[in-house]
């Protein structure tokens, strides 16, 4: 990889384009995991396994579009604009009008198989297709921003900062929107679901564009001419192991956040009988990563390294929501300060997950003499979807459990079900990303500076 001259250096310009990148990005990715399940369930008339087996499918339709994006994004020719950017600026109309068509309140009344098939098809279109037609070159961008670690690492930063953000609009504004009382009961109204899905479709199109404009590739990232053999590819992946760890680590990690944001939906209308406090959650949660885990992230995996501070983040929020378990806190606003430092425990992580991506590339380019930015992304981007749907299936099939509906949710068993859930699950989680860390992922803080070392070597810098 060659840097530009001829352009402008990195600086504050870029690392605001690649947060809204991502806040684009979450516009339709965090409401379809907070509400998707909530919509078809409650609006629609779904029974939740279905819609829980409908987002776990569609993860086998991701192994091979994630795939064949990064191969096609990896087999591109660089334009003027870059390697990366446009992408975003082709595939932002396709992907918020998909995600628009998720939420039709409209069909409410027709026939159940039609809502069905549906959902299949715009959920399909949406994330399938639309969403990593875009993600995968956005997420591979960071390369051709900068060659610097430092500006990665910021990079990564921002990025979640972004992502933040859209959880902050989301997560807050949506509850208090999006609900009506009915009957005594805090019911989700399918009619403001539709209008809060539009307003969101046309704020990630504006997301997507600001990220074009302002972010600038600087790294030549030349074209891959290598004729493509599938199974050297997977042999590749397969034997890679901090690609692998970095994997297990993610999917562990949207198991945790999913569960945290998509049972929020569940445990305070039907738990607490409070959406209110729903959105004050979704508020103090975002306060935690934009005020304590934004600002140390880069500091602290800078003194420690990133592996190592994710691990102990983890274990922190493994201790904090087992004590929520075991207190079972009756006042919803105490659930909500758990719930606020527990995020600190995921945060840390979250914040540097996408600079450890960056390591795992040049961890493969060492190791095999060819960078593939795209490529390996898409793995990750694919591993990532598989932890979304295994949330959201999960939380579907344990509802099914407890016997959730639309004509039970307010049942006592089921409230206690719910709470249960809420605590245990993002416990095991958090556990299980640490362990991951541990034992599997390999990339301690003095293996990337030798790494980093290594390829300054091969690009002539020392």
């Amino acid at each position: 990889m060659i840097e530009k001259n001829n352009v402008r250096p990195f600086g504050f310009k870029d690392k605001i384009g690649y947060m809204f990148g991502d806040f684009g990005n979450d516009f339709t990715f965090i409401l379809s995991s907070s509400f998707m399940l909530k919509f078809y369930t409650d609006v629609m008339g779904i029974h939740a396994g279905v819609v829980g087996v409908l987002m776990m499918a569609a993860r086998f339709v991701d192994a091979f579009t994630d795939v064949a994006m990064g191969q096609i994004v990896d087999r591109s020719k660089p334009t003027k604009d870059g390697k990366f950017k446009p992408w975003l600026r082709r595939m932002c109309g396709p992907v918020a009008i998909s995600s628009f068509l998720v939420f039709q309140s409209g069909f409410a009344n027709m026939p159940y198989l039609f809502k069905v098939v549906w959902m299949i098809v715009t959920y399909i279109l949406w994330g399938s297709i639309f969403y990593t037609s875009i993600n995968i070159p956005y997420g591979s961008m960071a390369s051709a921003i900068s060659a610097d670690a430092k500006d990665r690492a910021s990079l990564s930063t921002w990025r979640s900062i972004g992502s933040t953000l859209a959880g902050l609009v989301i997560g807050v504004g949506t509850p208090l929107f999006a609900y009506e009382t009915v009957n005594g009961n805090t019911i989700l109204s399918g009619n403001r679901m539709t209008i809060i899905a539009g307003v969101f479709s046309v704020m990630a199109v504006i997301c997507y564009m600001l990220c074009f404009k302002l972010a600038t590739e600087r790294v030549e990232v030349p074209q891959n001419n290598t004729k493509f053999n599938f199974g050297d590819l997977m042999k590749s992946l397969v034997t890679n192991r901090s690609l692998i760890g970095i994997i297990t680590a993610a999917i562990l990690l949207l198991l945790v956040m999913l569960t945290m944001q998509g049972m929020n939906a569940y445990l305070f209308p039907n738990f607490y009988g409070n959406v209110a406090a729903q959105s004050v959650a979704a508020l103090a949660g975002s306060l935690v990563m934009l005020v304590v885990c934004a600002p140390l992230a880069t500091k602290l995996s800078a003194k420690y390294g990133k592996k190592e501070l994710a691990i102990g983040s983890c274990l922190f929020g493994a201790v904090v929501y087992l004590i929520c378990w075991v207190l079972k806190p009756e006042n919803p606003y105490t659930y909500v300060v758990f719930y606020m430092v527990a995020n600190i425990g995921v945060g840390f992580f979250n914040m540097v997950i996408w600079a450890m991506i960056t390591d795992v590339i040049d961890d493969a380019e060492v190791k095999n003499g060819v960078r593939e930015d795209g490529t390996i992304y898409s793995v990750y981007s694919f591993a990532r979807k598989i932890g979304q749907a295994l949330s959201s299936g999960m939380i579907g099939a344990l509802l099914s459990v407890i016997g959730y509906s639309a004509a039970t949710a307010f049942n006592p068993e089921v409230v206690n079900g719910i709470f249960n859930m809420t605590c245990i699950i993002p416990a095991i989680g958090f556990v299980g990303i640490a362990l991951v860390l541990m034992f599997l992922y390999p990339l301690s803080k003095n293996r990337v500076e030798a790494n980093v070392l290594e390829l300054k070597k091969r690009r002539g810098e020392i």
